[in-house]
């Protein structure tokens, strides 16, 4: 015999956010789903770096590393500066850095399970 979920439904349809911003969430946490990303994503973590010093770090074509970081930087998860002619990277904000060490910290956590 079914029982009654119709309070418990009701509250969690408020409190929902529209599928709009939940389609935004699920393509915010894409950006996430790139290896190549995430080690961009956690060198900034550590230091500030050129394109030029992340892609030696990564043993990549500066191409294909500043193709990611306009993808990063579109998404609002790195920014940079100019120091002369040369564009220096780091994470956003500590939203990104908070992002990264919850993920790092979830999956190490599983690991000594």
């Amino acid at each position: 015999m079914p029982h009654d979920h119709s309070a418990t439904l009701a509250d969690v349809r408020q409190r929902l956010p529209d599928d709009s911003f939940l389609c935004d969430l699920g393509d915010f946490f894409k950006i996430f789903g790139d290896t190549t990303r995430i080690k961009i994503l956690y060198s900034l973590f550590e230091s500030e770096l050129c394109v030029c010093a992340i892609a030696e770090l990564l043993k990549m074509e500066q191409s294909a590393i500043s193709h990611q970081l306009r993808i990063l930087k579109n998404a609002k998860l790195v920014k940079s500066r100019r120091e002369g002619k040369t564009n220096i990277y780091s994470l956003a904000d500590d939203h990104v850095r908070h992002i990264i060490g919850q993920g790092y910290e979830h999956l190490t956590e599983e690991n000594k399970k």
